[in-house]
């Protein structure tokens, strides 16, 4: 093995994601392995760890695994270096804008979410004070 590649368990450990959900994405055809090593064992490059740290971040916003594919497909692209028609970077960007706006609000759901949870906790902690204890 490298010192360009890491194994499974070493991803795991930077992504803070678990080796079941690793191998998951990886037959989902979210993240593909950059090489094997001898025995066989999956190894990953930095580029594969980049992929799987947007898959992390995209997963509490409820984005599928197609949208991450989408997104992630889209990123690479633009990011190949290789020289894209402008109508089709054009498309790609504005794909990736959607999933910004789409995150952006996906955020604001989910603080709205925590506002009413800690509005209910809190309530039931007032109420919890005005218990007589015997």
């Amino acid at each position: 093995m490298n010192s360009e590649h890491m194994q499974i368990g070493e991803v795991a450990a930077r992504t803070e994601l678990s080796l079941r959900t690793i191998r998951h994405y990886e037959e989902a055809g979210l993240v593909v392995p950059s090489a094997r090593s001898q025995g066989g064992f999956r190894l990953y490059g930095e580029a594969d760890v980049a992929r799987l740290m947007v898959v992390r971040r995209m997963k509490p916003l409820g984005f599928t695994l197609d949208e991450m594919r989408a997104l992630l497909d889209a990123t690479e692209r633009l990011d190949s270096g290789e020289e894209l028609p402008s109508g089709e970077r054009g498309e790609l960007l504005e794909r990736i804008r959607g999933f910004e706006r789409a995150a952006q609000q996906r955020v604001a759901d989910l603080r709205t979410q925590l506002a009413r949870a800690e509005e209910f906790a809190g309530t039931l902690a007032e109420r919890l004070t005005r218990i007589p204890t015997s």
